[in-house]
């Protein structure tokens, strides 16, 4: 039996801090809680929105007048070199599972927040390596005729940041298998502590931030651009793609503050609570200033990573 709270405060929910109330709201931690969930939205004719630790997300100020579902299936096992992982386990869990047991490709993922079923579903990445590089088979539930439906890789849509369970809102991840080589557990364990440190170098630990605002925009018809990128940095731009930071950095807008919501001046394709007591319509004015900004100067429009919920 699911226990359904009312009015719940989603900002204590999302790494943000910021938000306004559910109407409703539950964890669940097993397939048939989900459906028993479900059938209440159903029979209440109420929206309802997962979440996982509310880490890519930004909510409204307002009330939410649907149910929100917060994952917390969180099993773990190995067996042969494939790791299955539950839709709620961290996505840190499952790094250091993986390099405990000797198993490497996750190593890079180290640090990013977020649930192992939000990384899949957003297909999330970070150094040069995405979650689809190590996933073999998805579980999914489809909302529309209850069924369960199993992905293989290829049939999983992977894009930059994107899937098809991004794209289809009747899909809500279950598990996942992770294909993983095997490796010596030191080197393994070696390598996602150097990721963990690259990541706290940033400045970004602790921030309340939803991470990478922005995605990577590809710059087309702008061959000076790319070539002040590369010039500057010394990287190329791969398949014409430059960092939302940078853009957002040159356009002058770091450190960029309305209300309590801040450019980050440490990274700037991070919009961060700054003062604690930002609100949804803080980021929302400030993110619209940078979509603005980066658009005139450069003719590139931005495109939020971040999900919003209640807009």
């Amino acid at each position: 039996m699911i226990d359904i709270k009312e009015n719940v405060s989603l900002a204590e929910l999302t790494s943000f801090r910021i938000g306004g109330l559910a109407k409703y709201f539950v964890q669940i931690k097993s397939l048939e809680e989900l459906k028993e969930a479900i059938n209440f939205s159903r029979e209440n004719k109420i929206e309802f929105y997962i979440i996982g630790s509310g880490t890519n997300l930004l909510v409204n100020d307002g009330v939410f007048e649907g149910l929100i579902i917060q994952m917390k299936m969180n099993n773990i096992s190995v067996e042969d070199g494939l790791v299955f992982a539950e839709a709620g386990v961290p996505l840190i869990k499952a790094v250091n599972f993986s390099a405990c047991g000797g198993l490497s490709g996750m190593e890079q993922l180290a640090g990013i927040p977020g649930t192992v079923g939000g990384a899949v579903r957003g297909n999330a990445g970070a150094f040069g390596t995405e979650i689809r590089s190590v996933v073999k088979k998805v579980t999914a539930l489809n909302v529309e005729n209850q069924n369960i439906e199993e992905f293989l890789n290829q049939e999983c849509g992977f894009l930059y940041r994107s899937s098809v369970f991004k794209k289809n809102k009747n899909l809500i991840v279950l598990s996942t298998i992770l294909e993983l080589q095997k490796d010596e557990v030191d080197k393994v364990q070696e390598k996602v502590q150097e990721t963990i440190v690259k990541r706290t170098s940033r400045g970004l630990h602790g921030v309340k931030s939803a991470g990478s605002f922005f995605m990577n925009p590809v710059v087309e018809n702008n061959q000076k651009l790319l070539d002040e990128f590369e010039k500057e940095t010394g990287s190329p731009a791969r398949n014409n793609t430059v960092p939302a930071g940078w853009l957002i950095e040159r356009a002058g807008l770091l450190g960029k503050q309305i209300g309590g919501a801040q450019v980050s001046p440490q990274h700037a394709n991070y919009v961060i609570n700054a003062t604690g007591t930002a609100t949804a319509e803080n980021v929302i004015m400030l993110v619209s200033v940078i979509k603005q900004q980066v658009r005139d100067q450069f003719g590139v429009q931005l495109q939020e990573e971040v999900n919003y919920l209640g807009f």
